[in-house]
């Protein structure tokens, strides 16, 4: 089995401590961003611009920090990229290869460079990747003719190579079929009991099975760091749900805090985020991960 290649738990703490981002064109993409990561899954959300990306290339070594600090046991991530390369594996959200190599060529290319010299222990790594992400029955295939999903899958294949100690996965599941999704969160699961994982990802859902503590980033600044189930917990009691009329969504929005609405078989609905009781067309339910998400990200929570 490949994880058996880590010897013992990482004892590490990735620690990010002010962390400032202002591109050229003046967008801040990131703003005084504190956050301590154990080892384990970490739960990274935010809309589209919330600055996750910039984030997560700052911690993987390609692009600067403006200020601030970010360490890794006694690694200086910032100052010392070459060690972070050593301990990494990271998958970005689009991920290339190369067309006319095959599958398994290429990730016994990559795990050379990755420091695995030994070509038996390389072979037994390659091998056991392959299958778990369920290419081998195509590892002689050249990659150029693969589908977006199983690209994707070769892609998290070369982000677990040598045993990372840091894995950074940017939206892993997107193209992947259930039952592939299902495999690869498995997967990640049981690779973070013994690495830190940073999971960035639009489903919530994937979030509250997985990961014990999260993140949640809007226009660069970080609003929610905690407990999974806290974000949830804070909001118990306070969210409503009701069936309107379609054209009726701005008169909610203008009389209530609104924190999402949705097509139900084709009728609307919309969650209220009250602290007090609301009129009997409005039912009290309990309170999902996705909730607390979007009165975060919509600036109904009453804590921003």
């Amino acid at each position: 089995m490949f994880l058996d290649g880590i010897s013992k738990k990482i004892e590490m703490q990735l620690v990010i401590t002010d962390i400032n981002k202002t591109y050229s064109n003046g967008i801040r993409a990131l703003n005084n961003v504190t956050l301590t990561i154990d080892r384990g899954m970490f739960g990274l959300l935010g809309p589209n611009g919330a600055g996750k990306s910039t984030l997560m290339k700052t911690i993987a070594t390609l692009q600067e920090a403006d200020s601030g600090s970010i360490t890794m046991g006694e690694i200086d991530v910032l100052k010392q990229k070459e060690e972070v390369r050593k301990i990494l594996g990271y998958l970005p959200q689009e991920f290339n290869v190369y067309p006319k190599v095959d599958a398994q060529t290429l990730l016994d290319h990559l795990a050379t460079l990755k420091g695995m010299i030994h070509k038996k222990e390389r072979e037994e790594m390659v091998a056991a990747l392959l299958d778990k992400t369920n290419l081998w029955s195509v590892r002689k295939t050249n990659l150029g003719s693969f589908s977006g999903g199983m690209r994707q899958r070769f892609g998290i294949a070369q982000s677990l190579l040598a045993n990372p100690h840091l894995i950074i996965v940017d939206e892993p599941t997107a193209g992947l079929d259930p039952e592939e999704r299902s495999r690869f969160l498995n997967l990640l699961a049981e690779v973070s009991e013994k690495a830190i994982v940073i999971l960035s990802t639009h489903i919530v859902e994937d979030i509250n099975a997985l990961c014990s503590c999260m993140a949640i980033l809007r226009g660069g600044e970080l609003i929610y760091n905690g407990r999974t189930s806290e974000a949830a917990r804070q909001l118990e009691g306070k969210v409503w749900r009701k069936e309107i009329k379609k054209g009726e969504l701005d008169e909610y929005r203008k009389k209530f805090r609104v924190i999402s609405d949705r097509l139900v078989a084709g009728i609307p609905v919309i969650h209220v985020w009250s602290e007090s009781m609301l009129d009997n067309s409005f039912v009290r339910i309990p309170v999902s991960l996705e909730d607390a998400y979007f009165a975060h990200v919509v600036n109904s929570f009453p804590n921003n």
